[in-house]
């Protein structure tokens, strides 16, 4: 995923850029980046890794350096950036959020005119912003290249250009991703997180439609290139990564997810399927919210029979090693033994995807003395890997817990049958529940159905992705 932030004032704006952009690092683990631009010194710019100390304590020692009245910073999953381009359509900073799926096929393209050339990482892979900026200076301005960027890339690509002039902001044509305006006292600034600029001292002012091109400058903004009516939000920015202050689409993100956890409830007592439990509890953090709602519908007292320990450990996908990150998940969970010794729990998760975790929690909840353990998955279950953010991707589905099972169930004909699979009122659907159950060790499991997520975002569901759920663009 990934996660930005620019602003453009009358006056300094450096701290408004490092805290806009440190508020948007639960998006991203791996880099931060910012640039800023003074009329009199030009571009300042600078890049960490944010693998394994936050983007704050990064940048902190950079701030005496920095000084000028516009700039942009990221925080990035995937490459380095913002970067720093000079074409024929002059000096700009780029940063870039989403995927392009298609990317091997458009650097060959450029290789074509034996003119292009990129600077390659040590996997030979060329930097997706750089590629984005390549694509942008085949046409004769911004705007035209940007459009012409979007046109051809299979994934998405949400764009920030920092120029002398101002930001330019890109939502991409799909609307994917969030692009929304703050306005202050002295300028204007282009954010991820709505809650980001509102604790700087900007409001609401503009949120960008889909493929929507919008200059912003410290007087105002103006649109460059009208938005499109064909929008597909990604669901699980209420689902999982969106942070619990922010809105999108006019739709909060803890209300949201309230609301989710009570249809849950409500469509499973209707169903006759709740089980007698003494608590439920939520999978630290974004489960929480989930959990909650589904308790206040259900009855049912909500409790934390285990907390996270995060002092050392902040941020849950830290470090980049995946053995290491399994041993550092495991042992942030601290139990509440009082909460859990001879007690039946049921969890409510975000998501459930590999379940590589999750399988631990439940032993340790089993180990802590645990009479009952049952799961919710606050979405409906995953096969699709996605193909237009960095959520739920991987080098194959069947990486997938859902996908796998339905492997060891029936084989290639299984994949055949995902729809039957992914619904609890088919037979199909409750094999499916019943082998997860003996896997993971679960006296129960249930998953939200596709319409109750659609009913607890709340918007027209035509234009809600839906895309790892049911593999529909």
């Amino acid at each position: 995923m990934g996660g930005f932030f620019g602003a453009v004032s009358k006056r300094d704006c450096v701290l408004d850029i490092f805290f806009g952009v440190d508020y948007h690092s639960h998006l991203g683990t791996r880099r931060g980046g910012m640039v800023i631009y003074d009329p009199k010194d030009g571009f300042q710019r600078q890049i960490h890794s944010i693998e394994n100390t936050p983007f704050r304590t990064k940048f902190e020692k950079d701030l005496s350096d920095f000084h000028g009245t516009s700039g942009i910073g990221c925080i990035s999953d995937t490459d380095p950036q913002p970067l720093l381009v000079r074409s024929h359509l002059g000096l700009y900073a780029i940063s870039t959020v989403g995927i392009i799926n298609n990317a091997e096929e458009l650097v060959s393209e450029c290789f074509s005119d034996h003119v292009h050339q990129f600077m390659a990482m040590s996997s030979g892979k060329v930097n997706a912003s750089e590629l984005v900026a390549a694509l942008i200076n085949q046409k004769e301005d911004l705007i035209f290249g940007i459009l012409h960027a979007q046109d051809v890339i299979d994934g998405s690509a949400t764009i920030l250009l920092l120029t002398s002039e101002g930001i330019i902001a890109a939502r991409d044509k799909m609307g994917r991703l969030p692009v929304l305006i703050g306005k202050g006292p002295e300028g204007h600034c282009v954010s991820f997180e709505s809650f980001a600029y509102q604790k700087l001292g900007y409001e609401n002012a503009y949120e960008l439609g889909p493929r929507e091109i919008v200059r912003i400058t410290a007087q105002g903004y103006e649109t460059l290139s009208p938005a499109s009516d064909k929008m597909k939000i990604c669901a699980f920015l209420w689902t999982y990564y969106g942070y619990p202050n922010s809105n999108y689409e006019n739709v909060n993100v803890e209300v949201m997810r309230y609301r989710n956890g009570e249809i849950m409830a409500r469509d499973e007592a209707a169903r006759g399927t709740m089980p007698d439990v003494d608590y439920v509890a939520g999978v630290p953090d974004s489960g929480v919210p989930h959990a909650i709602g589904y308790a206040n519908k259900s009855g049912k007292p909500f409790a934390r029979p285990f907390v996270k320990y995060t002092p050392t450990w902040p941020r849950s996908f830290m470090p980049a090693n995946q053995d290491v990150r399994n041993q550092v998940a495991k042992m942030k969970q601290i139990p509440v033994r009082e909460l859990i010794e001879g007690k039946k729990l049921l969890f409510v998760d975000d998501s459930i995807v590999r379940g590589t975790q999750l399988r631990e929690t439940v032993e340790f909840l089993y180990e802590s003395g645990a009479k009952e353990v049952h799961m919710r998955s606050a979405c409906p279950p995953i096969m699709y890997g996605c193909k237009y953010l960095n959520f739920s991707r991987a080098n194959s589905e069947m990486e997938l817990l859902a996908r796998s099972i339905i492997q060891e169930l029936e084989g290639d004909e299984g994949q055949a049958h995902l729809e039957e699979y992914a619904s609890a009122d088919t037979q199909r659907g409750q094999c499916l529940l019943h082998a997860i159950c003996k896997k993971m060790g679960f006296d129960s499991l249930g998953y939200q159905s596709l319409d109750g997520l659609l009913e607890s975002i709340g918007i027209d569901r035509d234009k809600v992705c839906t895309y790892c759920w049911n593999g529909k663009e």
